[in-house]
């Protein structure tokens, strides 16, 4: 039961505290703005875990053994994961049109492609990748493979279970979702086992560069509205960590709001018909 003097259950102190907790392991920051709603969300875990106030709770994720499995019971709840297939179609049209017959000619020695979807939440951005590497002319006969990483262990069961109710189709034409889904119970759609067996999907922290090491090399990253919830600080880290995992030549795609400048150097910008992208260098 949420208390009605609930604005008064977290202090702006416990706040402030909280919310450096938050950005250590992620790299999310919070504004004061958000202090009702991390309040709201939070204040059951508070129950549950059997405590009387946040300031418990704020030692319990800094001292107890399971810490780590609150801060990722804590990350689920305070994150929103929003997104639906096909979304910002110019960009898929700059990766369809423009970087695909770049990066996969007729004489390419290898015919792999490794695609990963950074902060791929429910998963419908790497299942629309997969899509539209299966109908790419370029890519006949080709090895495909996408990865897509989430902080949040929830919207990744989603992901795995690849089944979606209409809203997530807002921008999907209606031929892929009857070549590349199958009606399942409750009005909802499963996307069909060709274009499941092309993405994994894996719990990862943008943040963590030791555990990023095991994604390995990648010819395009779609990093779409990841940006936007860290600070500059913590943006700097994740496009070094995205950098790495890049081979040279290939290239980074973020959401329109989304920008490298006065964050990092080490990419450079490409001007496509479609939209303006990021390459490594090489």
């Amino acid at each position: 039961m949420i208390p009605d003097d609930l604005e008064q259950m977290l202090s702006p102190l416990e706040y402030r505290l909280l919310c450096e907790l938050i950005y250590e392991y992620c790299g999310i920051r919070f504004e004061e703005s958000a202090r009702y709603m991390i309040t709201r969300r939070l204040w059951p875990r508070v129950r549950a875990l059997g405590l009387t106030t946040f300031t418990e709770y704020y030692r319990y994720l800094k001292y107890s053994p399971k810490a780590r499995g609150e801060l990722d019971e804590l990350v689920e709840r305070v994150t929103t994961n929003e997104t639906y297939f096909f979304r910002e179609d110019y960009q898929l049209r700059a990766f369809t049109e423009e970087i695909l017959p770049e990066i996969a000619p007729k004489d390419h020695p290898h015919k792999r492609l490794r695609i990963w979807s950074a902060g791929c939440s429910s998963g419908e951005e790497a299942y629309t990748i997969g899509m539209l590497c299966t109908e790419s002319r370029h890519l006949a006969g080709w090895d495909i493979e996408i990865f897509g990483n989430d902080i949040s262990k929830k919207v990744l069961g989603m992901a795995r279970a690849a089944r979606y109710p209409q809203s997530a189709f807002r921008s999907t034409d209606k031929r892929y979702i009857d070549r590349y889904f199958k009606a399942v119970d409750g009005g909802r759609y499963e996307v069909v086992d060709e274009i499941k067996k092309l993405v994994t999907f894996g719990h990862l922290n943008l943040l963590d560069s030791v555990a990023l090491s095991l994604v390995g090399q990648n010819d395009v990253i779609f990093c779409r509205n990841v940006m936007i919830y860290f600070d500059e600080a913590a943006r700097k880290i994740v496009l070094k960590n995205l950098f790495k995992r890049l081979r040279p030549g290939g290239y980074l795609l973020l959401g329109h709001s989304e920008s490298l400048l006065n964050v990092s150097t080490e990419f450079e910008i490409v001007s496509l018909k479609n939209d303006l992208v990021y390459r490594r260098p090489g």
